[in-house]
């Protein structure tokens, strides 16, 4: 069945970067656009970032245009987010999406991102 795996996680400070990745299986990868969220303790799901399936339109969240980059390759059935000069308030889960024409294929688990000092 269609999976989702987010990995690259973890615990940076203020000003850090990380990169994320979202490795997908048991879909055709490449006929989907991929989209990034995130959800904060107490906050609703928001969108951050996404890119269509052949990785040539990508569009961002307000707060995060400038510093987050998502890009894919459809070679590895991956997406990945850059995050760069991470602040405090990027804290959250993230989660990535496969979804066509808004009919959603899969999400994925989630990958914990804390950003302190």
């Amino acid at each position: 069945q269609a999976q989702l795996v987010e990995s690259g996680g973890g615990l940076v400070q203020p000003g850090g970067s990380l990169r994320l990745s979202c490795a997908a299986s048991g879909f055709i990868f490449s006929s989907y656009a991929m989209y990034w969220y995130r959800q904060a303790p107490g906050n609703e799901r928001e969108l951050v970032a996404s890119v269509t399936s052949g990785g040539g339109i990508t569009n961002y969240a307000d707060p995060v245009k400038g510093r987050f980059t998502i890009s894919r390759d459809n070679a590895k059935n991956t997406v990945y987010l850059q995050m760069n000069s991470l602040k405090p308030e990027d804290t959250a889960v993230y989660y990535c999406k496969a979804a066509n024409r808004g009919n959603v294929r899969a999400w994925g688990q989630g990958t914990q991102v804390t950003v302190s000092s």
